[in-house]
């Protein structure tokens, strides 16, 4: 299984892709979101070249798990994205990635006031990574 992960954002997009086997995310880079064409052809286009079988899109929720604006944003980009996708669009929970993501390159020495293309590409890697061992646990694996 080739994975995709996309975290979204409304300034930039973080991607994250899995290793062919599906079994480790890596980042792979940032899409610019603001001010600019939609970015959901790229994204398309980006999981046909990859051959992804399976694009992973963070949905933000409340800590209480409820939904609020971020979320209904999130499902209009889905929709916009959903029909140019050469596979299937799946959600996963991305509560605390970006916060997961900034401790990561704090820890690893990097300034993430700096770095926050980097960050955006993390925190794909790490809702990537969540969905990828969910569905290794499903399969028994």
């Amino acid at each position: 299984m080739k994975a995709i992960g996309i975290d979204y954002g409304t300034s930039r997009i973080g991607i994250a892709v899995s290793d062919d086997l599906g079994m480790l995310a890596h980042p792979h880079s940032t899409i610019a979101a603001k001010n600019g064409p939609d970015p959901a052809p790229q994204i398309a286009e980006l999981a046909r070249t990859l051959r992804a079988t399976v694009a992973v899109l963070g949905l933000p929720r409340n800590m209480d798990g409820t939904q609020g604006p971020a979320t209904d944003r999130v499902r209009a980009f889905a929709e916009r994205l959903r029909p140019l996708l050469p596979c299937e669009l799946r959600f996963v929970d991305e509560r605390l990635t970006t916060v997961s993501a900034q401790r990561a390159l704090h820890e690893a020495g990097r300034d993430t006031k700096r770095s926050r293309a980097v960050i955006d590409q993390v925190a794909a890697q790490i809702l990537l990574q969540s969905f990828l061992d969910g569905e290794a646990l499903r399969a028994g694996g």
